[in-house]
């Protein structure tokens, strides 16, 4: 594994994060990672090298049930604590303790005073490597969310501070309230950012790349649509193999698969075959290898041997021609972006 300094902070992260969202998900009554299964993807990323784990407060059913299975895997295993960098969120209604009340959701003061403390609890950790607020709060003043956050990070409860997906300008807002009212800034952003993505995110990511940012982009290999293993049919939907996302969610093909994604997939899997390797590796070595901006894409492989293909995009070096040719199929602007 090799590794990388996360944007500007003094942390050092692998080149790949490990997202647990699936950690304790249900889908139409199906657990989609169990324990067992949790055990051994994170077993997987500690042989890998990797040090970088993402989960969130509302991952898991009940909320709260991946946090608290990798916090016992800590403590099974033996680990550390100082080996792994932890990233959790706080925004979402959360339903660990029943059903949500009034507070129970957002980004006031009372909310992620009380997150903070479940999520740590759940770790069973002193603090958090890094806390992602996972939206915006149209509803709670950016001030008072901002100061809230500074005196986590002050009493040594939270490294780093993250945003996820939010509108280019929201994301200037806090950073400059941050700087204005002298409190601690975002340091990470988590966008849903991939080679086949068709939602124009250059304005964000030029903030990032201008304030020196780390991205961690979520859903790097498209739902698994970069991966290769879909197929367009004559009449332009998509055929999924068995068991793939495409075949359990109707959401797949208007997020996933416009005609530019199709024309992206073509470009990565010509790439792929020149040299040797795999459409996930190639897509996930093109975020790496973003320029403007340090990039760890989070990807959420649902096996160790998923994981391991991911894990061989490190070793991989795209040319410039190669790299600009599956720009070339995202129709990039002036600024190398959609």
């Amino acid at each position: 594994m090799e590794y990388t300094t996360l944007g500007k902070t003094g942390t050092k992260v692998s080149k790949l994060c490990f997202g647990t969202w699936r950690f304790g998900k249900e889908s139409d009554g199906t657990v989609e990672t169990d324990r067992e299964e949790a055990y051994e993807l994170l077993d997987a990323c500690w042989e890998h090298g990797i040090n970088f784990i993402d989960t969130a407060n509302v991952y898991g059913n009940p909320n709260g049930k991946s946090e608290r299975w990798i916090g016992e895997w800590l403590a099974d295993r033996d680990h550390h604590r100082e080996d792994l960098v932890l990233a959790s969120k706080v925004y979402f209604p959360f339903d660990g303790r029943g059903e949500p009340g009034p507070n129970d959701s957002g980004l006031g003061r009372k909310h992620i005073r009380a997150q903070i403390e479940g999520t740590l609890e759940r770790l069973g950790t002193d603090y958090l490597d890094l806390y992602y607020i996972h939206r915006w709060d149209e509803d709670t003043p950016i001030e008072e969310t901002m100061r809230t956050l500074t005196e986590l990070v002050r009493e040594g409860k939270v490294h780093y501070l993250g945003a996820s997906s939010m509108a280019a300008w929201k994301l200037t807002k806090a950073l400059w309230t941050s700087d204005v009212e002298g409190l601690e800034r975002f340091d990470v952003t988590q966008p849903m950012f991939n080679a086949a993505d068709t939602d124009d995110v250059s304005d964000y990511l030029e903030v990032c790349a201008d304030q020196d940012i780390a991205v961690c982009p979520y859903s790097p290999l498209a739902g698994g649509f970069l991966t290769g293993k879909y197929e367009r049919a004559d009449d332009g939907t998509v055929i999924a193999p068995d068991g793939a996302r495409g075949s359990l969610t109707d959401l797949f093909e208007d997020r996933y698969t416009s005609d530019t994604a199709w024309d992206v997939l073509e470009a990565v899997e010509g790439v792929a075959e020149e040299i040797d390797a795999t459409p996930a590796q190639v897509s996930l070595r093109w975020l790496m290898e973003q320029d403007s901006f340090t990039c760890v894409p989070i990807v959420g492989a649902r096996t160790p041997e998923q994981l391991a293909e991911n894990v061989g995009a490190v070793d991989l070096e795209l040319s410039d021609a190669q790299f600009a040719r599956i720009d070339a199929a995202r129709g990039p602007d002036d600024d190398g972006y959609r």
